[in-house]
């Protein structure tokens, strides 16, 4: 199973793909949260057909207190009417700390509270498990929630984070709660590895990239749980319609959406949450492009770059229509 997989064989042409997009939370001049701006976002995520995903790293998910994170599955709630979301169930711990049931308890029943699909993040006390006590964990959240996605994520984004080896990934395909798991290892053969383990182990197992560098991986099999997604939901939902029908202007735009992913990708990652802010401004889709006190942020020389990026995505959308 370590071996290099053939990504040729991997190829799926004209595949329905299932979008999943991270939410920005955006801010105001004075650091309060812009519930219209925010509202505005999910509704149209969901009305491009892709699914919001809220309270995750793109809506700070893990800078948040209990009653805003609860404010957010409100809000989406009312918009959405009786459309489906998912939502980060984050546990803060410090290094050295135990698995923490109880914690992530709390975290799933305020999800589950507001019809939301938990997505399980990381945590100290998770990642920190050998693989025999990491999959009872996995378990014992089944045991709270009957319906979960699991989520690796690379230290690059978040110290908590952990990508499991083969043999624990194999462990968490036989859990029947766990429908599917986020990889966020930005590296290419990692995922494929678990698109062949997921083909011969469990095919309706779904593997979400995470890879922001590498979005062409839903060509492969993946679908996508993406942070990258927030900047242009519009258009995500248009490149995945022409993979779909096997349009090769597929292409084209995936180049335009990459374009994108690398710029705001860059050294130091988690600044893409001010990139976003600075390209839903452009797009005159939220007031500000602030960002979460505790986030790094861009130059304001990046914004020409990105009203490129956007003006050159909105051309082919118009060809397209």
């Amino acid at each position: 199973m370590e071996s290099k997989p053939d990504p040729f064989k991997l190829l799926k042409l004209k595949r329905k793909i299932k979008g999943y997009s991270a939410i920005l939370l955006p801010f105001m001049e004075n650091d309060t949260i812009d519930w219209d701006g925010f509202c505005n976002h999910v509704k149209r995520t969901h009305d491009n057909g892709l699914v919001p995903a809220i309270n995750m790293d793109t809506g700070y998910g893990n800078f948040l207190d209990d009653s805003t994170k609860e404010e957010v599955l409100k809000q989406t709630r009312a918009v959405l009417g009786n459309g489906s979301f998912i939502a980060g169930a984050f546990v803060a711990d410090q290094p050295g700390a135990s698995f923490n049931p109880a914690a992530y308890r709390n975290a799933i029943e305020q999800i589950q509270r507001h019809q939301g699909l938990p997505v399980i993040f990381q945590s100290f006390g998770l990642t920190s498990s050998n693989n025999k006590d990491l999959t009872k964990a996995y378990k014992e959240i089944g045991r709270i929630a009957p319906q979960y996605f699991a989520f690796e994520l690379s230290t690059q984004f978040a110290p908590f984070g952990k990508i499991y080896d083969l043999d624990a990934y194999k462990e968490l395909l036989q859990i029947p709660e766990c429908l599917g798991a986020k990889h966020s290892s930005l590296n290419r053969m990692l995922e494929w590895q678990r698109l062949v383990l997921r083909n011969e182990t469990r095919p309706d197992f779904m593997v979400f990239t995470g890879n922001d560098l590498a979005i062409d991986m839903v060509m492969y099999g993946s679908d996508y749980l993406l942070g990258l997604s927030t900047f242009a939901p519009d258009a995500f939902a248009v490149r995945d319609k022409m993979w779909e029908t096997g349009d090769p202007r597929f292409y084209e735009l995936n180049d335009l959406l990459q374009y994108l992913g690398f710029l705001t990708f860059r050294g130091p990652v988690p600044a893409y949450k001010h990139s976003a802010a600075q390209f839903l401004k452009l797009k005159g889709w939220i007031k500000t492009n602030k960002t979460h006190p505790k986030s790094p942020e861009r130059p304001e020389s990046d914004i020409p770059l990105l009203q490129d990026i956007a003006n050159r995505i909105d051309a082919v959308i118009r060809e397209v229509s």
